[in-house]
């Protein structure tokens, strides 16, 4: 059987990462020594009162009890006196697990962490990763997993997963799987393989089509969307992806017009470099004004999608009417 403590305390703004380690402890505790011996405080009961009531119950549970107690963020200085008394004095085959999923003003409070090391406890922080340091984890975990990732790989990830680290975390095992042909060696993966493994394929494919519509490549345009169609995409979904590509264009055209240096465009894109490098590129030769007709352009179609109508054409006409549109000169 696993030696556990008297006491934990389990904190920070990773809500994520505590909710994951809240369950396995209380799956832990249930296997070992029962159900019957594990109690849940969490809700509008969690107060230090309760607790406090819970640990000098009475109990003929056997072998050793566990209170799982959540909300330990909300609670106030001035309500602490019965728990910090009941850890004090707590029984020695009960152990008391503390969560608190910190944001703002709502920490556990210093005197709570206090009680918890005197009673011979455990404390554990588990803190969200600001953006600026996710690719340098990111890269760590990769090679947990066995997996290479360089830089821009790494912010790739990023920026096709989100900030979450559970989440990046789930999709660096996706790619351990899908990409380590050689178990004793590490796989190496770049931005452009990241993007291709990570990405979901009708995503993938959609940001392709809007490429190829900056730049105004009709033939490429029309046999991507033909192809998404054809494998049952409907034309709002990609119409969400295409409209956010062909905005984040605008946006760059209109910097690149201002006289913005395309080095200082480049680090406010949340993209691999060379990517974005072409994203400038056509921007820039499609420029501000036929963007912005774009955009119209679509949120139009978006309409029709939509029962809005275009004259009582099919979506798919009005769709390739668009890119007729989109990529005339």
């Amino acid at each position: 059987m696993a030696g556990f403590k008297p006491a934990y305390l389990i904190h920070g703004d990773d809500h994520g990462r505590i909710a994951e380690r809240r369950s396995r402890l209380r799956t832990l505790a249930e296997s070992q020594s029962g159900p019957q011996s594990v109690e849940l405080i969490q809700g509008d009961v969690s107060t230090p009162e309760a607790v406090a009531a819970a640990l000098n119950a009475m109990t003929f549970a056997i072998g050793r009890r566990f209170v799982i107690v959540d909300g330990v963020e909300r609670w106030k200085e001035k309500e602490l006196g019965p728990v910090l008394a009941a850890l004090g004095a707590i029984e020695p085959e009960t152990t008391l697990a503390l969560f608190a999923r910190e944001e703002g003003r709502f920490k556990a409070h210093k005197r709570l962490h206090d009680a918890v090391r005197q009673a011979g406890g455990d404390i554990a922080e588990e803190s969200a990763l600001k953006p600026w340091e996710l690719p340098r984890w990111v890269a760590a975990r990769a090679a947990e997993h066995g997996l290479v990732l360089d830089s821009e790989a790494a912010r790739a990830l990023v920026q096709h997963v989100g900030d979450r680290q559970q989440r990046l975390l789930r999709e660096l095992e996706k790619l351990a799987l899908g990409a380590a042909a050689d178990p004793a060696r590490p796989a190496h993966l770049d931005a452009v393989e990241v993007e291709a493994l990570s990405a979901a394929s009708a995503e993938r494919k959609a940001w392709s089509l809007a490429d190829a519509l900056l730049a105004r490549d009709a033939a490429a345009a029309t046999r991507l969307y033909l192809a998404l169609r054809q494998q049952g995409e409907r034309v709002p979904g990609l119409l969400y992806w295409i409209g956010q590509r062909i905005r984040v264009a605008h946006e760059v055209a209109a910097a690149v017009e201002a006289g913005r240096p395309p080095a200082q465009i480049k680090r406010g894109l949340r993209m691999p470099s060379k990517a974005a490098d072409r994203l400038i590129e056509d921007a820039r030769r499609a420029g501000a004004e036929r963007l912005r007709a774009g955009i119209e352009e679509i949120a139009d179609l978006e309409l029709a999608s939509r029962g809005g109508g275009r004259g009582g054409v099919t979506e798919d006409t009005a769709m390739l009417r668009t890119i007729q549109v989109l990529t005339s000169a």
